[in-house]
C-alpha cells in the first residue's frame, strides 16, 4: 500500500498503474488544488466490530479437518482475482468455492485474498491475508478504480473481518510464498481433499440449500406470471431469463449458473443459454435455473412448462415418462447404495418407454447392456445426478470412487434430473415427437431416514403443473 501523502503525486502510484494502464489515454491529471484538499473535510467513520457470523464455527471445523489431513505442511488457499470482461471492465467477483467454504467469507469476500495454514507442533496457525481498506490519506482512495473507496465504496478492515469470521487476519502485503508449500489447484491432493470435504454438508450448509431452493421456487412463479409477456416479445426467452434474474438479485446473490430458458426445439439443446428465441403458444419451455444465496450456496431446479397452460397428448406422454424416471431415481436413492445406481434406475425407465414407443432398434434390455447397448442414450445423453452445494456441480475434483462410485450417506445433496430430448431434425423418431424436450430436476438431501426432496413444493406432475400455471396466472 502506498503511504505517500496525496500532495506528493499527481498520478496513480506504481501499485495502481497496472489497473490504470488501460485508461491512461483518457486519464485527467489531478490538479494541485484537488491534491491539497482531497484528504481533508471528511467526517469520522466509526467502525462497529461485529460478532462472528453464523457460518464462522462451521468454517472453523472445516479448517480443522484440512489441518488434520496435512500435518506439517504449509497450505495456501487463494480466493482468486477479478477477471476481465472487456478492456477495464471486470466480471462480478466471486471467490473460489474452496476459499469461501473454508473461511465463511462469501459474496462479500475481497479479491486476491489468501487463506494460509502455517504448520505448528499441534496443527496449524491459520491466517486470512487480504488488502485492507485504505484511509483517505492514501492515493489509492481516489486514484485506483479497482479498490479505491471513492470508486467502489467502503472496504472492510482487518479487525472487522477478523471478528466477523473469527479468524486471524493480516495485510496482503505481508504474505510471502515459501518453498514446498501446497497451493490449491496446483497440488492434486490438496485440491482433491477440499473438494471431497464438501461431499457431506453440515447443518449450516443444508439450511442455505433450503434457502436457495425457496427463493428459486419464487423465481419459477415469477416466470409463470411472465409467460404472456414472453409470448408477446420477439425474444421471449430473454423475458423469462430476465424475470428470474430479478428474483435472484433481489433475494440472493444472483444465479448459481447461466439460466436456461429453452422454448420449443431449443429445449432439446442441453445447455441452451443464448435465450434469444421466441416463446410460442402450444410449445413447451424448459427452464433450468437456480438462485445462489448470499452464502454462495445454489439451487439447481428444472421445470418444463406448457406455454399455453396445458400439455398436448404427446407432450404429456413424454413429460410423465420423465417424471416416472425421476421418481424411480428418487426411490433408488437410499443410504448405502452407490451414487451411480440413482442414474441406472432412471435409465431403466427411459429405455423401457422409448422401446415401447418403437424408437429403438433393439429391446430395452439390450439397450441397457453396459458394453453393447446405450441406444436409448441418444435421447438422454447426460447423467441423472450431480452433487450440489457451494458449486452447482459441487465436489468436481473428488475421486471417481468417492463420487460416481461413491456410497450415498446422510448430508449429501445432489440433483435428480432425467430428461428426454427429441431434436427437431431427428429422423429416428416420429414427427409428432420432434422438437419436444423435457427435463424435471429436483434437489435431494440424504438423511438417516432416506432422501428428502428439497424442491418437492414446486409442482412436478403434469396435472400439478397445469394447475400451477392456472393458479399463478389466474
Amino acid at each position: 500500500m502506498s503511504t505517500a501523502e496525496p500532495d506528493t503525486i499527481a498520478e496513480p502510484t506504481t501499485e495502481t498503474a497496472a489497473a490504470a494502464s488501460t485508461t491512461t489515454n483518457r486519464k485527467q491529471p489531478f490538479p494541485r488544488g484537488f491534491l491539497d484538499t482531497i484528504s481533508t473535510g471528511w467526517a469520522e467513520r466509526p467502525e462497529s466490530i461485529p460478532t462472528p457470523r453464523a457460518q464462522a464455527s462451521y468454517a472453523a471445523a472445516r479448517r480443522a479437518a484440512v489441518s488434520a489431513a496435512f500435518p506439517g505442511q504449509r497450505l495456501v488457499i487463494p480466493a482468486g482475482s477479478l477477471k476481465q470482461r472487456s478492456n477495464d471492465t471486470d466480471y462480478p467477483y466471486r471467490a473460489h468455492s474452496a476459499f469461501a467454504h473454508l473461511t465463511g467469507w462469501a459474496s462479500d469476500a475481497e479479491p486476491d485474498s489468501i487463506l494460509v495454514f502455517d504448520p505448528t507442533e499441534s496443527g496449524h496457525d491459520v491466517t486470512l491475508f487480504f488488502r485492507e481498506r485504505a484511509d483517505r490519506t492514501t492515493t489509492e482512495f481516489y486514484a485506483d478504480a479497482t479498490v479505491g473507496e471513492f470508486w467502489i465504496g467502503p472496504r472492510p478492515s482487518l479487525e472487522g473481518v477478523s471478528a466477523d469470521l473469527d479468524l486471524a487476519t493480516a495485510h496482503l502485503q505481508d504474505f510471502a510464498s515459501t518453498e514446498g508449500e501446497l497451493v490449491l489447484d496446483e497440488h492434486d491432493d490438496l485440491t482433491r481433499f477440499v473438494s471431497e470435504l464438501r461431499l457431506i454438508k453440515d447443518e449450516y450448509e443444508i439450511g442455505e440449500m433450503r434457502r436457495a431452493v425457496d427463493i428459486t421456487a419464487q423465481g419459477f412463479e415469477d416466470v409463470i406470471r411472465s409467460l404472456p409477456d414472453a409470448v408477446a416479445h420477439a425474444r421471449g426467452e430473454r423475458v423469462v431469463e430476465g424475470v428470474f434474474h430479478r428474483r435472484a438479485r433481489e433475494d440472493g446473490n444472483g444465479e448459481g449458473y447461466d439460466t436456461i430458458a429453452a422454448s420449443g426445439p431449443h429445449a432439446c439443446y442441453l445447455h441452451w443459454t443464448r435465450n434469444d428465441g421466441t416463446v410460442v403458444p402450444g410449445d413447451l419451455i424448459l427452464v433450468d435455473a437456480g438462485v445462489e444465496a448470499d452464502s454462495l450456496y445454489t439451487a439447481d431446479i428444472t421445470r418444463t412448462l406448457p406455454v399455453s397452460g396445458t400439455f398436448t397428448e404427446v407432450q404429456r406422454r413424454v413429460y410423465e415418462t420423465v417424471r416416472e424416471a425421476a421418481d424411480a431415481a428418487f426411490a433408488a436413492a437410499r443410504i448405502g447404495v452407490r451414487f451411480r445406481e440413482v442414474h441406472e434406475a432412471a435409465m431403466r425407465v427411459i429405455a423401457a418407454r422409448v422401446a415401447e414407443w418403437g424408437l429403438l432398434p433393439v429391446s430395452a434390455e439390450e439397450a441397457l447392456d453396459a458394453d453393447a447397448g446405450g441406444q436409448h442414450r441418444r435421447y438422454m445423453v447426460h447423467g441423472t445426478s450431480h452433487h450440489l452445494g457451494i458449486d452447482v456441480h459441487d465436489c468436481a475434483q473428488a475421486r471417481r470412487e468417492m463420487y460416481y462410485d461413491g456410497i450415498l450417506a446422510p448430508g449429501m445433496v445432489f440433483t435428480i434430473e432425467p430428461g428426454l430430448y427429441f431434436q427437431i431434425d431427428d429422423l429416428t423418431v416420429p414427427a409428432e415427437y420432434r422438437g419436444i424436450g423435457v427435463r424435471i430436476e429436483d434437489d435431494i438431501l440424504m438423511t438417516e431416514d432416506g432422501p428428502v426432496n428439497l424442491s418437492a413444493d414446486i409442482p412436478r406432475t403434469a396435472d400439478e403443473v397445469e394447475a400451477w400455471i392456472a393458479r399463478v396466472q389466474g
